[in-house]
């Protein structure tokens, strides 16, 4: 039996003999198993840190960009220097948005002159949108959610959950394990599209706090899928609100058009001044502004933002945006800065004191453009012409032109003269006209001569003049 074994094994195959060809064999096949599960263990720990080319890692890593946003203070790249805050620019009663100053955010279609109160302010010690999920999974600034855990709060990403939708990807309404309501922005699965999209993002919004930013709570990398989960704001957003979906619930008042805007002011501000580097967000709009049930704003979508350093006075890039809201420099040029950012509010500004779209080519002709339009009847000192006729309780006259002219100053032609978002969040609530510098106010002046020059029209001329340039 041993010598018959012995027999076969020695047996030749050409130039091995079978004993050879076996431990060969063998050999081969362990190499086999043990690159495998080399290859399997490398997989599953890349699914769960797939960040390496991303602006954060499972531990995570940020980079430069990320890292100098912070909540208070923010320290200069260059000089280590503390930037002053909006809490330092503004006084308390600023940083609030006045709340105690609107009587009401509605006027009920069924009954004129009826209101909604807002509701009193959360306090900031309100409750956190993430208590209660797996402390394992706060990961940096953030808290890391899984495939599944987002599958879960969407019902499978279901067709009924979408809210929004658009070149970017797909919106979704969600419910979290601990039952807080959520936004979940999925990215369109190009590849290397998606991660650029979430880099942009994340860089500009990741880190940063603000009453009137949208708060960015988390997100999921995992595989091909790019998701970021933002706080749900369900009371619409401006755009609803002026021409769309929300006004069965009636018109926004002045006054909670004019809340609405100065927390827009003060959340630009904020991205402007307050922080290192500075992020322009590119697609100020009517429609990227939420507000929560107390009709505070809530600006939203920064997947077109730019990082502004100090040491940089512009970035040129692809011209993006929404047409109508563009400012005209950067459509012409591509050199973007954060007065491109007060144009695009100047012209939502004056899209709530009129109600009209920026273009609406229903409109006879010389009203296609809505800017240019306002500018004439301005010219006109037609100023009460352009108020949305839904709007049932009028501004009063100073009011108004105090909205125009700060509208008007920032949709300036020349990027240069328009103010910065905090000088336009006073303008907006102050009980004074925003007056020009008397040097400013010669120089206008010499270029239109024509205008009257009594001091108790000149409130009134300042505004015929900022429609003039």
């Amino acid at each position: 039996m041993a010598s018959e074994l012995k027999q076969t094994l020695t047996k030749r195959y050409g130039a091995l003999q079978l004993w050879e060809i076996i431990v060969i064999a063998l050999f081969a096949a362990f190499i086999l198993i043990l690159a495998l599960s080399v290859w399997l263990s490398f997989r599953k720990k890349s699914r769960k840190s797939n960040f390496t080319q991303l602006p954060l890692t499972q531990t995570p890593h940020l980079p430069e960009e990320i890292k100098d946003i912070s909540v208070d203070h923010v320290l200069s790249n260059n000089n280590g220097t503390s930037h002053q805050t909006l809490d330092e620019k503004f006084s308390e009663r600023d940083i609030e948005n006045g709340d105690g100053n609107y009587s009401g955010s509605l006027e009920k279609k069924t009954a004129v002159g009826s209101h909604l109160s807002p509701a009193t302010t959360p306090s900031a010690a309100a409750h956190s949108p993430l208590s209660g999920l797996p402390e394992g999974s706060h990961i940096g600034w953030g808290h890391w959610f899984t495939l599944r855990d987002l599958q879960l709060a969407t019902n499978h990403f279901s067709k009924e959950n979408i809210i929004g939708d658009g070149g970017y990807g797909v919106v979704y309404h969600g419910t979290l394990a601990n039952k807080t309501p959520v936004a979940v922005k999925k990215l369109l699965n190009n590849p290397g599209q998606a991660d650029k999209d979430f880099r942009v993002e994340v860089e500009a919004i990741g880190h940063v706090r603000h009453k009137n930013l949208v708060r960015l709570l988390g997100y999921c990398v995992e595989g091909t899928h790019r998701m970021l989960v933002y706080e749900y704001v369900k009371n619409g957003n401006l755009e609803q609100w002026l021409h769309g979906d929300m006004k069965h619930q009636g018109h926004l008042t002045w006054e909670a058009r004019i809340k609405v805007l100065v927390g827009t002011a003060k959340a630009l501000a904020y991205l402007h001044e307050a922080i290192e580097p500075k992020v322009v967000h590119r697609d100020i709009k009517s429609g990227n502004i939420l507000m929560d049930d107390n009709f505070d704003a809530k600006l939203s979508d920064f997947g077109l933002a730019k990082l502004l350093g100090a040491d940089s006075s512009y970035v040129s890039t692809r011209v993006m945006g929404t047409f109508g809201y563009v400012a005209p420099e950067y459509a012409n040029s591509g050199l973007l800065n954060e007065k491109s950012d007060v144009y695009s509010f100047g012209v939502v500004l004056l899209e709530a004191i009129t109600g009209r779209y920026p273009v609406d080519y229903d409109r006879p002709k010389e009203e296609v453009h809505m800017v240019e339009w306002l500018k004439l009847m301005v010219q006109q000192k037609q100023f009460e012409e352009v108020v949305d006729k839904e709007i049932e309780i009028k501004p009063s006259k100073s009011e108004l032109k105090r909205a125009l002219l700060t509208a008007l100053r920032c949709v300036d032609p020349d990027a240069d003269k328009r103010p910065t978002m905090s000088q336009v969040a006073r303008m907006l609530e102050s009980d004074e006209y925003p007056v020009m510098s008397r040097e400013e106010r010669r120089r206008r002046r010499s270029q239109n001569t024509e205008l009257p020059r009594e001091s108790t029209e000149a409130n009134q001329d300042e505004i015929v003049t900022e429609a003039k340039t």
